[in-house]
């Protein structure tokens, strides 16, 4: 079994992450794509984070109707802050028989030498990389990247963000049609983000 794995906050699941899940899985040689729910990134800051277990529901509720996609909680249980490496240890020690793919942006891939344990990452694990819009594109640490298994995924580009969508909800702003049918009826139910 290939899986590709989508690390993220999910704050909330949106269309963008779901179209691009999508592509990834159709248009690469993984058999599915597992979303790794991540309780706290260390790159990024923790306002506005919802509960784990409301953002696991969230994404449960987008992806439930769909047998290529799942979600792991598996960094629930593990040393805080998450690290990819670390996560990717346990994964892979829990299914043995796994391949496991990571995927990123790419405009990550600019920063990826700096990751904890970046070589094990690479050594052990190819990555599937999407285009990404960004103004400063910087030159990518070649050197580096030649040691990895870069598998180039076209996917298109989607402008849409999960802080893009909290910051319209909590100014009382439609977004409707940014978010899957039972999440968006979920937050439309809750005051989350308001």
């Amino acid at each position: 079994m290939k899986v590709a794995l989508f690390f993220g906050s999910f704050n909330p699941i949106h269309m963008g992450h779901l179209m691009l899940a999508d592509f990834v899985r159709q248009n690469t040689e993984v058999d599915q794509l597992w979303f790794v729910l991540s309780p706290q990134n260390p790159h990024k800051k923790q306002a506005n984070l919802l509960d784990d277990y409301t953002r696991l529901e969230m994404v449960n509720l987008a992806i439930e109707d769909d047998d290529n996609l799942r979600v792991s909680d598996i960094e629930f249980s593990l040393p805080k802050p998450s690290y990819t490496a670390i996560t990717l240890a346990y994964l892979k020690e829990k299914y043995p028989s796994y391949s496991f793919y990571l995927t990123l942006g790419e405009d990550n891939l600019n920063t990826l030498h700096k990751w904890h344990k970046s070589d094990e990452i690479i050594k052990h694990h190819p990555i599937i990389y999407y285009p990404r819009h960004t103004d400063n594109q910087k030159e990518k640490s070649n050197e580096f990247l030649a040691k990895a298994h870069l598998i180039r995924c076209e996917a298109p580009r989607i402008e849409i963000s999960s802080s893009f969508i909290r910051k319209q909800i909590s100014e009382g702003k439609e977004c409707r049609y940014m978010l899957p049918d039972k999440v968006y009826s979920f937050l439309k139910d809750s005051n989350f983000y308001r």
